[in-house]
């Protein structure tokens, strides 16, 4: 009788997630984006090792790639992605998780973009810094083909203690 109850629930397990990965695909996302300063989001009292703001009034540029792990009816992507940072010559990197929402399955289509991960800047201080960076943007989907897609977005980023305006491009394959 165990026997019989453990097999039902195997195979009951495997034809639900059988049914919910037929409704998923995988995408990959290589993306540009343009980062316009905005302020700093600290006041500092300076001591004697300060050396400055990590970044102070500089615009950047970035790209990255993110690899969506799970995306869903094609409307919901959920992934994690890694991106080269460039603020003015300050050079670091970024990992992040990436969560994608397209409100319209349509060939022009709003969507909803949210990243949270840490950065790391080579900047002023020995080793850099690490910090968290997160953003949230709005944009446009515009799907060429069955399986491409270009997309806009913009929003508001903050990374290394400073704010920003994102402009983003990028590519879904």
């Amino acid at each position: 009788m165990i026997t019989l109850r453990l097999s039902i629930v195997i195979i009951t397990t495997l034809t639900l997630f059988n049914k919910a990965t037929s409704q998923t695909n995988h995408s990959i996302k290589i993306e540009t984006g343009y980062y316009l300063f905005g302020h700093t989001n600290l006041d500092v009292n300076p001591g004697p090792n300060w050396k400055g703001h990590y970044l102070d009034n500089q615009n950047g540029i970035e790209l990255s790639v993110v690899v969506n792990a799970l995306q869903f009816k094609e409307k919901y992507a959920v992934g994690i992605g890694v991106g080269y940072l460039n603020f003015e010559g300050i050079n670091g990197v970024s990992v992040f998780s990436d969560f994608e929402y397209i409100i319209i399955r349509s060939r022009l289509s709003p969507l909803i973009n949210l990243k949270i991960g840490y950065s790391h800047l080579w900047n002023q201080y020995k080793n850099g810094t690490g910090t968290f960076c997160g953003e949230i943007g709005l944009g446009l989907n515009y799907k060429l083909s069955e399986k491409i897609d270009v997309f806009l977005t913009s929003g508001t980023n903050t990374t290394q203690h400073a704010a920003f305006t994102p402009i983003r491009i990028g590519i879904r394959l």
